[in-house]
């Protein structure tokens, strides 16, 4: 078995990715961009013309070489699947974990991408949601080209070919996903938990968590209602902030958290609460427990981080090559091993399987533990209920749905 993570690390991988890269997403960003004079730089539907895939590609040669810009922990420290591409393939991969936030990323690389000019790597992971959109509409990221993806065209789940934010994976396809649902300790609710009905729960009350960051909120207190908030209006985030104005007056909720959730679940201050799901499987592996996350009947959400490639990038043709090189399942396995988070390709699951079955001790238990958890593995059934996040057309729209919902996490 690969070296597994210790329980910070897997902690600090969720502190990074999710607390800092999920709560910075909103208010935090519109402040950015305003303050980097972003809105309205760039080319917006630039790549978006009929031929652009042709145009992009047309004369890109391999210079044998990539950069790579990732978050932290994202990947065993001693790189195995870069070394077995550069293997195979002799293309060697700088591979530098530079991405801490959305929000101050996008700040950063803007001005060299509206003028045209590298911003020192061919490939970086970005996150669904506002920047992914500021990305896209201003023209800085090239599109794929689907002939140089074969592994992703076979191996990919379908779930990731029906993405919301990026109809048909023009400018994306997935390094990995996690889902929200709800979380619970068995030891304090006897009975199962199936619907989001149940954080409205007045037999829990004082003892239910909800997320400080909007989107979560917001998406969960529309999907309560029956509503999905990839299409959601306006109209709809009136009626699921009053649903969660009720969960607040009522007692019901006993705090807005961030990625603190997780250890006021273990301490026993919430017995039920949004969550995330690697958080829990990192949770009950590292510190025994045995919480249950659920995907609820009403649908949970489903959050990716994408593999991306700068219009700008010098050495795109590798680094397609790369992005490609991960939908191998033995590959989208091994990463799979460390990082715990759902893979974006499900054949990985029968390759852990078969190498559980011959191992032993402590790490046959690790690896039947990941192969077994739909926390990593989710099934069809699971991919139908999760929903993306709305996709804001446009920035006073996003605004709008801030101050709907914030008032709410603040007040």
């Amino acid at each position: 078995m690969s070296p597994s993570p210790t329980p910070d690390p897997a902690l600090m991988r969720g502190l990074t990715r999710r607390r800092l890269g999920q709560l910075s997403g909103l208010s935090a960003l519109g402040m950015a961009l305003a303050a980097c004079g972003v809105e309205g730089k760039g080319n917006p539907g630039a790549s978006a013309a009929p031929d652009a895939v042709a145009k992009f590609w047309a004369g890109k040669a391999s210079t044998k070489h990539v950069d790579f810009a990732n978050w932290p922990l994202y990947m065993d420290p001693k790189q195995p699947e870069l070394k077995a591409f550069t293997k195979e393939t002799g293309i060697t991969v700088n591979y530098q974990e530079v991405i801490q936030e959305m929000g101050p990323w996008f700040a950063k690389v803007q001005p060299q991408l509206s003028a045209k000019q590298p911003i020192g790597f061919d490939l970086m992971v970005i996150t669904n949601g506002v920047q992914f959109k500021q990305f896209k509409d201003s023209g800085f990221l090239a599109p794929l080209d689907p002939a140089k993806l074969p592994n992703y065209a076979k191996n990919a789940a379908p779930k990731y070919k029906q993405e919301a934010f990026d109809p048909n994976n023009v400018y994306s396809v997935p390094w990995t996903s996690g889902i929200t649902g709800i979380a619970y300790d068995p030891a304090r609710i006897t009975r199962p938990i199936t619907k989001l009905a149940d954080l409205w729960d007045p037999a829990f009350k004082g003892k239910v968590g909800m997320y400080s960051d909007t989107q979560e909120l917001g998406s969960f207190g529309m999907m309560v209602l029956g509503i999905n908030p990839e299409k959601s209006t306006p109209d709809d985030w009136k009626k699921a902030a009053e649903k969660l104005k009720e969960q607040k007056t009522q007692g019901i909720i006993r705090n807005y958290y961030d990625q603190s959730y997780i250890d006021a679940l273990g301490k026993g201050e919430v017995w039920i609460t949004q969550a995330w799901s690697g958080d829990v499987f990192q949770k009950n592996v590292s510190d025994g427990t045995n919480f249950k996350f659920v995907i609820p009947e009403e649908g949970g959400t489903l959050w990716t981080d994408n593999f991306a490639i700068p219009v700008t990038a010098p050495s795109p043709l590798d680094a397609i090559t790369l992005i490609d090189y991960f939908f191998k399942p033995d590959v989208a396995a091994s990463l799979a091993e460390y990082i715990n988070y759902v893979t974006p390709v499900p054949a990985a699951q029968q390759l852990i399987k078969d190498k559980a079955a011959k191992a032993s001790g402590e790490d046959k238990e690790a690896l039947t533990a990941l192969a077994d958890s739909p926390l990593v593995f989710p099934t069809d059934a699971d991919y139908q209920k999760l929903h993306y996040y709305r996709d804001f057309a446009t920035a006073a729209e996003q605004q709008e749905y801030q101050r709907i919902f914030e008032p709410i996490v603040l007040g």
